[in-house]
């Protein structure tokens, strides 16, 4: 008689070997993607480090104004006419501080409230080597009227033409019930006995402007 062959069924031993071989290789490839991702994004944050560490650094500058115009700067040279008649220029005041203040219209509320102050301070301002003069593009007849009105005592410039005004960073971008439109920027410039821009005024709050230039004629 023929003898069946008998199936011998695998030892358990290697059963679970297997077993354990399958539940555990996908595990091992998912550690290891895990592993590399966590590696890529700690990797990404020292570099960037390292690359600002390495980046040359550069001095800074003074900040530039609107025409060129900056704290440290030689003033800008002008001659025009004021009220009166009479003209006047930058050589005027050699050897003096100088407060230009440019005012966007004569005869305006804030404008007139400006004008006053800087008359009302122009002896303080003379006890400290300062002179002040106004400017605007508004006519010099329109100046004569605006100085006789309120009894001002500072020369007001008549830049039709806005040359100055241009030069000393006073014309620019401005906005009004949500439209806007080039024109004259309230700012205030101070320019010291060497002719050089000591300081900048953008964007003048008129209510105690004036004190706050002569305390800086003052100190300068």
């Amino acid at each position: 008689m023929l003898q069946k062959k008998s199936k011998k069924k695998p030892a358990k031993s290697a059963l679970k070997r297997t077993k354990s071989t399958a539940k555990t290789r996908p595990r091992t490839k998912a550690a290891a993607t895990t592993s590399k991702a966590s590696a890529t994004k700690q990797s990404k944050p020292a570099a960037r480090a390292a690359k600002i560490a390495t980046k040359p650094k550069t001095e800074s500058k003074p900040a530039s104004r609107p025409g060129g115009l900056a704290e440290g700067s030689r003033a800008p040279d002008f001659r025009l006419p004021r009220d009166g008649g009479n003209a006047v220029s930058l050589s005027d005041f050699a050897g003096e501080k100088l407060v230009v203040y440019f005012y966007p219209r004569a005869d305006t509320p804030g404008c007139t409230r400006e004008s006053m102050d800087f008359s009302r301070l122009a002896k303080d301002f003379a006890a400290a080597n300062t002179k002040v003069i106004g400017v605007s593009a508004d006519p010099v007849k329109a100046q004569d009227a605006f100085r006789d009105k309120y009894e001002l005592s500072v020369p007001l410039v008549s830049d039709e033409a806005k040359s100055m005004i241009k030069a000393y960073g006073a014309w620019g971008e401005k906005s009004m019930y949500g439209k806007t439109f080039e024109g004259i920027i309230r700012t205030t410039v101070l320019v010291g006995a060497d002719g050089r821009v000591q300081r900048v005024w953008r964007h003048v709050k008129v209510d105690g402007h004036a004190e706050q230039v002569l305390e800086a004629a003052r100190a300068g």
